[in-house]
């Protein structure tokens, strides 16, 4: 029920950053989970990390927490992936996607929680 359109990706060298936006059309995220998700060559799609809009909650897998950043701006509906320190494994497409927040941040963990997807948007990242 909600649009949504990643941008920012691009061509870095390693160690570089790029900043993705998704943005949503048709409605603000009010009472939505955002979560930032990877698919890269040959292997299996991946939660980055998660906001709760309303109070700005947040999760972060593992192994980006230090270098990637998600974060709300209510003035532009938009959600936002910091990424910082990127490297050459970084490279995939990432996607935003949205939930309605039926439950706690940690019910959408998993891709299937979701219910709305942006087309994705190319993140290389070069050595």
């Amino acid at each position: 029920q909600v649009q949504l359109v990643e941008t920012g990706g691009g061509l870095v060298q390693a160690g570089g950053s790029l900043r993705l936006s998704c943005a949503a059309s048709g409605r603000t995220f009010t009472n939505y989970i955002v979560g930032w998700f990877r698919q890269a060559p040959a292997k299996e799609r991946e939660l980055l990390a998660t906001i709760r809009w309303n109070d700005g909650t947040t999760y972060y897998r593992g192994s980006v927490k230090d270098r990637f950043t998600i974060a709300r701006d209510s003035a532009g509906n938009t959600v936002s992936l910091q990424m910082n320190s990127l490297k050459p494994e970084d490279t995939a497409v990432y996607y935003c996607a949205a939930a309605t927040a039926r439950f706690t941040i940690d019910w959408y963990r998993r891709s299937a929680s979701y219910e709305d997807w942006g087309q994705g948007t190319q993140v290389t990242v070069s050595s």
